[in-house]
């Protein structure tokens, strides 16, 4: 299992619109994606706005470049999240999930 970690910050008068994004379009989308093994969201308010890290289950990395692309790592960060965002991580990071003892 791999997990595909990324982080945004939102404008604060933006995270509730970016929380619809993922639940009306992001995420039924990746549950057509094979490999897709689910999500989690966190968030948490700051100084500066909303910032949200989702970190997303995948069985492989060929599962994450059907979501992805070729870039493995690059973002996918549709201009109208764009717009709700302060800054967000360009790059995504993968980590091999160890399974808990």
């Amino acid at each position: 299992m791999i997990a595909r970690y990324w982080r945004g910050l939102a404008r604060a008068d933006r995270a509730a619109d970016y929380e619809r994004h993922l639940r009306t379009e992001t995420f039924p989308a990746l549950r057509r994606i094979e490999g897709f093994a689910g999500a989690e969201v966190l968030r948490r308010t700051v100084a500066n706005g909303v910032e949200f890290v989702v970190v997303s289950r995948w069985a492989s990395m060929d599962a994450i470049a059907r979501f992805a692309g070729a870039d493995v790592e690059a973002a996918v960060v549709p201009p109208e999240v764009r717009a709700m965002m302060v800054e967000f991580d360009p790059r995504a990071r993968h980590y091999e999930a160890i399974p808990s003892v």
